[in-house]
């Protein structure tokens, strides 16, 4: 017996029942029991409407509505991703870094997996200096600029892991005709764990600071 539910329910009801009734009362209990059921089910709803008050308890569509919320259409669930994954993935991004060179770094690499080349060419550290050990023509550093205040250049990269599982590309032996193996024809959304260019043009404005341009350029 679990709290709430009709067996549970059943014994509170009986309980307040005045004492002249026997002690078997088949009729009556099953009229309480039809009571208690109805009951049951009202508080069962009650504690499933009390989850979805916080983010940390909340579940199925009403996760969903949280992230619309508080992202639009910026954050959505994945195909088939669980309600404890989709959880995490609203909490990082409602604590998130903003503002800030690593911000932007983090939030690329947690969402294609591959952490982008950043260049700032007022920062030392990125263009070098003479005579300093962060610079080698060909090999590190960059030409700076005075003249380019408030602004970066991002190399992003595409997930490395995106695909359709099970299908070979087209071309490759694996899915020769009369071969043991798997081809069709394929269309963009049979791709999995996929990452569009929009994405992260998103991702990098959802953490830039206001007042900035981000030059951004997006390779394999």
């Amino acid at each position: 017996m679990a709290t709430g539910d009709q067996t549970d329910i059943f014994g509170r009801i009986k309980a307040l029942i005045p004492r002249w009734f026997s002690d078997s009362t088949p009729v009556l209990d099953a009229l309480l029991r039809g009571f208690a059921y109805a009951k049951s089910f009202v508080y069962g709803l009650i504690v499933y409407a009390a989850l979805q008050t916080r983010i940390k308890t909340a579940t199925d569509g009403w996760l969903d509505m949280i992230a619309a919320d508080f992202f639009g259409s910026s954050l959505l669930r994945k195909s088939g991703q669980s309600d404890a994954s989709f959880r995490n993935r609203i909490i990082i991004n409602l604590f998130r870094e903003r503002a800030t060179r690593n911000g932007l770094v983090k939030v690329l690499t947690d969402l294609t997996g591959r952490a982008p080349a950043v260049f700032e060419p007022q920062r030392p550290l990125d263009t070098g200096s003479y005579g300093g050990p962060l610079i080698g023509y060909g090999m590190a550093g960059g030409y700076g600029s005075m003249l380019l205040p408030f602004q970066a250049f991002v190399t992003a990269f595409r997930p490395s892991s995106t695909g359709i599982p099970n299908v070979a590309g087209y071309g490759v032996s694996t899915g020769g005709y009369g071969q043991a193996s798997q081809a069709e024809l394929a269309s963009m959304n049979m791709i999995q764990g996929s990452v569009a260019d929009v994405d992260i043009y998103a991702a990098i404005d959802s953490v830039k600071p206001a007042g900035t341009t981000v030059w951004t350029r997006i390779s394999n």
